[in-house]
């Protein structure tokens, strides 16, 4: 008896030490994939980074007052430069606690007061601003950073900005905010850095002359240049686990298994697709998410078929999805405005149009289909409609009749045809319907 117990503790044990491990594995990896977090590698942007690091490094130490943009396109990595350079920066020793930093987004300060309320806040002078009433923007700006100032230009405690969705503050009235902070940026008030991120290209192009003019010009670009073999390093990057994870024996299994994935015919395959897709890091952080949350207790270690599975949720047609829900009715009206398309070559039509196109199929399979009233077929449109599978083309007025409003389907033929294969019961005229060419029409 006494063995059996012991083996049997034994066995809790390392049940619960491997379950630790798989907690800590999922942690991890969610950190790396799931925020823009600075533990991470960056690829092929060393310039860059030095760049950056030594434009805040001079605001910092030196008190210069300096503005950039750094741009490219989505998943590019702007975010996790700038993560990156900024914890570089604060483990300096000139840095320690020598910077304030404010973050501000285009999507949620969506005009000037809004920014500046939001200054105030993380700057922590709700207090000092109080009550107080201020002619303009510019003087209120101006107050919060007389605030912090004390003594000269370089013992003042230097300020770092950063504009996320640059482009929208574009759109902001007059250009209030961005003129104000390049001013500061200029003059040899407060030393101030302003960064922004943006994806557009043309950005210069939408700043106004006298905010253009404050600019110091300096801009950033990044771009995905890395080819399918550095594709593959990342990847095996992204997937390694640290050196110091808490169980070594276990880190080492699993950066092999990394090692033999990325070797692995399958995985390429799935890889290959994905980097002829897209080359951004986040669709790749996606599918390296959806592959590891398999990770269990009972399945340790990363196989090719989880990474094909991730692969193919990851690639699921979210409209092809809402078609499986439909009704037959409905699924009817998508066929109609898919020969519709295909007979006026991508014309719009209108709900008349449509109606009239499955008329003329229930007086042909009369046998098995149930005619429906005008109505109700009416309802089933505006349910198509709902659910965004077709869009008017201009705003609806009130005068304008329902029937004859231009529409547009927002599904191909390609995905019609995929979403009819794995319909659950669907009526064999109907996807003979779907499938029939024109001739007869």
């Amino acid at each position: 008896m006494k063995p059996s117990a012991m083996s049997k503790r034994k066995l809790k044990e390392s049940s619960a030490e491997s379950a630790e491990c798989i907690s800590q594995v999922q942690k991890i990896f969610r950190e790396r994939f799931c925020h823009h977090c600075a533990a991470g590698k960056l690829f092929g942007m060393e310039q860059q980074y030095r760049h950056l690091l030594e434009l805040l490094r001079r605001t910092t130490v030196h008190g210069e007052s300096n503005s950039a943009l750094i741009i490219g396109p989505r998943g590019s990595g702007k975010t996790a430069l700038l993560n990156h350079v900024l914890k570089d920066l604060r483990e300096m020793e000139q840095v320690t606690e020598n910077l304030l930093e404010v973050h501000l987004n285009g999507l949620l300060q969506t005009n000037d007061k809004v920014a500046l309320k939001e200054i105030t806040r993380q700057l922590q002078l709700e207090n000092v601003v109080g009550d107080k009433v201020f002619g303009s923007f510019a003087e209120n700006l101006a107050f919060l950073l007389e605030a912090l100032r004390k003594g000269n230009r370089t013992s003042s405690c230097p300020i770092l900005f950063v504009l996320d969705e640059f482009d929208l503050f574009v759109h902001h009235k007059n250009q209030t905010l961005l003129y104000n902070l390049f001013d500061i940026s200029q003059s040899a008030q407060t030393p101030v850095t302003v960064i922004g991120l943006t994806c557009r290209q043309d950005i210069l192009e939408l700043l106004e002359k006298r905010v253009k003019s404050r600019f110091s010009h300096r801009q950033i670009y990044l771009m995905n240049s890395f080819d399918f073999k550095q594709y593959i390093k990342i990847f095996q990057k992204q997937l390694s686990l640290p050196a110091e994870f808490p169980d070594e024996s276990f880190a080492q299994k699993w950066n092999n298994n990394v090692q033999h994935l990325s070797e692995d015919k399958t995985v390429q395959d799935v890889l290959q697709n994905l980097f002829h897709h897209t080359k951004d890091l986040h669709s790749l952080h996606l599918l390296l998410m959806l592959a590891v949350s398999a990770v269990t207790v009972h399945h340790p270690l990363l196989t090719p078929a989880d990474l094909q599975e991730a692969s193919r949720q990851h690639r699921t047609d979210s409209k092809a999805n809402i078609v499986h829900g439909l009704s037959v009715l409905e699924i009817c009206l998508i066929i109609a405005m898919k020969h519709l398309n295909d007979v006026y070559d991508g014309e719009p039509f209108n709900f008349q149009m449509v109606y009239n196109e499955f008329q003329k199929f229930i007086q042909r399979k009369a046998h098995s289909m149930y005619n429906f009233e005008k109505p109700v077929v009416m309802k089933a449109f505006e349910h198509l409609l709902q659910l965004e599978l077709v869009k008017p083309l201009e705003r609806p007025s009130v005068r304008a009749q329902r029937e004859y409003l231009l529409m547009k389907l927002l599904l191909d033929s390609s995905q019609i045809m995929d979403a009819l294969q794995v319909y659950p019961n669907c009526p064999t005229d109907v996807k003979q319907w779907a499938a029939s060419s024109l001739s007869w029409l």
